[in-house]
């Protein structure tokens, strides 16, 4: 009896493994079709904001937490591009892998003070944590202060005697949709992981994972931690695709963008954050109103989400699908 029950409860992850699969094969085939460089630079953005949404999902879907301290992170790893390649002479793989430590140790930092609160004052402590350290950003001339890195030389892979140079849109594609292929992998791993069906648990019902063994606390802060190099490693290829790094990167703006894509199509969808951060690039891109209008209509996506589907598109069409 047991064989049939495992092959019909894996057939349905199996088949949604497959769909995730078709979807990515088609994103990355949608630039060579269309052939146009509009549509490369904006699959590279999309590409991009969703690898930085999808740290923010972790802990928004996982941990039930806001945090509005996560720019902190998108700004790391442009920075350390920033400075790394233009100070330091560091490839890429260096600078990657040096975003991935720098962001671990400030959610380490940040996670030790702000994991003792919850909800509403977790937010406001990792916002002003924000504003602090754009404030120290801004001031340090030794990482340009308010001008911010120019000139980041395009991004280069050197293997043995082989180089790929990143110095077009169309070859910087590759390595945007790679990484975040890699991200996808990297939270399909996490929502089947102990860690993450703990955190589901600690978040749903403290006292019953509580109860079962599990330190809340703990769980919380490792969740906290891995989510920071996930955007982190999003602000790093930004800071690639448009060869400056500044102080704009902790603009309210991009926490918006964030949360507004977790939010659009549902938590805890694989597949949501890249759909929400498309829908609304593609807005910006192909229909756009203007700077501060497209923006205006980020936010009142947000907010008109929050209120009135908070579930998400895809679960409110779904549950009034099935109504009789």
């Amino acid at each position: 009896m047991t064989l049939p029950v495992t092959g019909a409860a894996s057939a349905p992850s199996s088949r949604s493994a497959w769909l995730v699969a078709a979807a990515l094969a088609l994103f990355f085939v949608l630039p060579y079709v269309a052939g146009s460089g509009g549509v490369w630079t904006a699959s590279i953005t999309v590409a991009t904001f969703a690898v930085m949404a999808y740290g923010m999902d972790i802990i928004f879907s996982y941990l039930g937490e806001v945090s509005l301290g996560h720019v902190v992170f998108w700004a790391v790893g442009g920075y350390v591009v920033g400075y790394g390649s233009t100070q330091l002479a560091l490839g890429p793989f260096q600078t990657a892998g040096l975003t991935v430590l720098v962001s671990l140790a400030i959610a380490a930092l940040l996670g030790l003070f702000t994991l003792r609160s919850r909800e509403f004052m977790f937010s406001l402590v990792t916002y002003a944590s924000a504003i602090v350290i754009r404030e120290i950003v801004s001031n340090t001339d030794a990482i340009g202060g308010s001008e911010g890195i120019p000139g980041i030389p395009p991004l280069a892979i050197s293997i043995g005697g082989w180089t790929y140079a990143a110095d077009s849109e169309q070859k910087l594609w590759p390595i945007a949709f790679a990484l975040l292929a890699l991200a996808v992998y990297f939270v399909a791993r996490f929502r089947r992981s102990k860690l993450g069906r703990t955190a589901l648990m600690a978040h749903m019902n403290p006292a019953l994972a509580t109860s079962l063994g599990s330190d809340v606390r703990r769980v919380r802060f490792l969740v906290f931690l891995i989510s920071a190099p996930v955007t982190a490693l999003g602000g790093w290829l930004y800071a690639y695709q448009r060869a400056y790094v500044g102080p704009d990167m902790f603009d309210g703006y991009f926490l918006i963008l964030m949360l507004a894509a977790v939010v659009l199509f549902g938590q805890r969808l694989l597949l949501g954050p890249l759909l929400g951060i498309a829908v609304m690039l593609v807005q910006e891109k192909f229909f756009s109103v203007g700077g501060d209008g497209n923006k205006i209509i980020t936010g009142g996506i947000l907010v008109a989400i929050l209120l009135l589907m908070p579930d998400g598109l895809a679960r409110t069409w779904l549950r009034r699908g099935k109504k009789p």
